[in-house]
């Protein structure tokens, strides 16, 4: 039976654009393009988790709004249950510790990238938010 993997991102805005993350090549799924977060531990909510893992990858703070998309995606390592909130950049400038690259994109350039399909119905629901 594969195991349940619970995890949260953050579609985090500035200047009216998103940040996009690159996963390494060393990951699961190499160099497809994710929401920046990572795994929920046991016992933390899903909030503290995407605050933590933002705070550990990127060294910045978050502030955390509405949920925006809960996605459940069977990879074959796992089956992984994605939370998305859309997210405000308070303070600090993204670092890459974790990721090959990092990119803001406009809302209507997201699928110019190419995406772990866990995130795509959260880029199709902002298209849908942000379209103009």
């Amino acid at each position: 039976m594969k195991k349940d993997i619970h995890v949260v991102g953050a579609v985090i805005f500035k200047n009216n654009k998103i940040l996009c993350a690159q996963r390494g090549t060393e990951k699961s799924l190499p160099l497809l393009w994710e929401f920046p977060g990572g795994k929920v531990e046991k016992g933390e909510k899903q909030e503290e988790a995407l605050k933590r893992e933002i705070q550990e990858e990127m060294h910045c703070t978050i502030d955390i709004g509405e949920k925006i998309e809960y996605t459940v995606h069977e990879y074959d390592f796992g089956i992984v249950h994605l939370t998305t909130y859309f997210c405000n950049l308070i303070k600090g400038e993204p670092v890459l510790t974790e990721h090959a690259a990092i990119k803001w994109l406009l809302p209507e350039e997201l699928h110019y990238l190419e995406w772990a399909p866990a995130d795509i119905p959260a880029i199709e629901k902002i298209a849908k938010v942000y379209a103009k």
